[in-house]
C-alpha cells in the first residue's frame, strides 16, 4: 500500500511541475494581436480615392479642402475649426452641394493616424462619397 501511495505522489509531482510559461507567453501575444486589430476592426472606413490627381483637381469649382497642421488645428479652407465645429459645416456644404462635391484631406506627416482618421469619419459621416488625400510627392535621393 505505501509503494501505491509512493506513485501516486510521484504523478502528482509531475503534473506540478508542467511548465506554463510558453502558453502565458502564447496567450499575452494573442492578447495583444487582438487589442491591435480590434478598433481596425470596428472603424472600418471605405474611401473612394480620386485615381490620378490631375483629372479630379481640374474643377470647373475648387474643392473643399479639410487641414490638420501638426499641432492638431484643423482648417476648412481658410477657417479655423474645432472636429465639432467641423461637422456642422461639413453638414452645411453637403446639404448646398451634394454628395458629388469632391472634398480633399491634407494632413500634416506628423499628424496622429488616429486624428486623421476620426477627421475622414467626420466627413464620411456628413454625406460625402468624393475624398481625396492630398500627399507630397517623394523626393528621391541623390
Amino acid at each position: 500500500m505505501g509503494m501505491g501511495s509512493n506513485r501516486g505522489n510521484g504523478s502528482r509531482g509531475l503534473v506540478a511541475d508542467i511548465n506554463v510559461t510558453p502558453l502565458v507567453d502564447v496567450m499575452l501575444v494573442l492578447l495583444i494581436i487582438f487589442m491591435v486589430t480590434a478598433p481596425m476592426m470596428t472603424q472600418g472606413l471605405e474611401v473612394d480615392l480620386p485615381e490620378t490627381t490631375a483629372s479630379s483637381l481640374r474643377q470647373k469649382e475648387e474643392p473643399q479642402v479639410v487641414s490638420l497642421d501638426k499641432d492638431g488645428r484643423i482648417t476648412l479652407g481658410k477657417i479655423e475649426y474645432t472636429q465639432p465645429v467641423l461637422r456642422d459645416q461639413l453638414a452645411k456644404i453637403f446639404e448646398a452641394k451634394g454628395k458629388e462635391e469632391l472634398i480633399l484631406l491634407k494632413a500634416d506627416k506628423n499628424v496622429a493616424y488616429g486624428d486623421v482618421a476620426s477627421v475622414m469619419a467626420d466627413i464620411k459621416a456628413a454625406g460625402f462619397i468624393k475624398l481625396g488625400m492630398i500627399t507630397k510627392p517623394i523626393e528621391e535621393k541623390q
